[in-house]
């Protein structure tokens, strides 16, 4: 499916070290296979409908939500950040 990013996410993700950049680019491509790869662990944020969760890594997380057959990336950042404002 294409992938949309909004400046949040681009602004977020520059701001991010390389290596964890590079895992983001893996949780891109997974998403973009299969949304629902067990390494994403996607599911819905409960306080926010239509927004979704995925893994980058035990610390980091990204929030996306599907707009037909479009996920559009809106955030990315240690967990509770990216949680506060998904």
């Amino acid at each position: 499916m294409p992938i949309e990013l909004t400046e949040r996410f681009v602004r977020q993700y520059t701001r991010l070290p390389m290596a964890i950049q590079n895992k983001v680019d893996k949780a891109l491509r997974l998403l973009d296979s299969n949304f629902r790869h067990p390494g994403l662990r996607s599911h819905p944020i409960e306080k926010a409908p239509g927004i979704f969760e995925a893994y980058v890594d035990d610390k980091y997380r990204m929030t996306f939500e599907r707009k037909g057959d479009i996920f559009i990336i809106r955030n990315v950042d240690n967990h509770d950040d990216c949680l506060k404002n998904p």
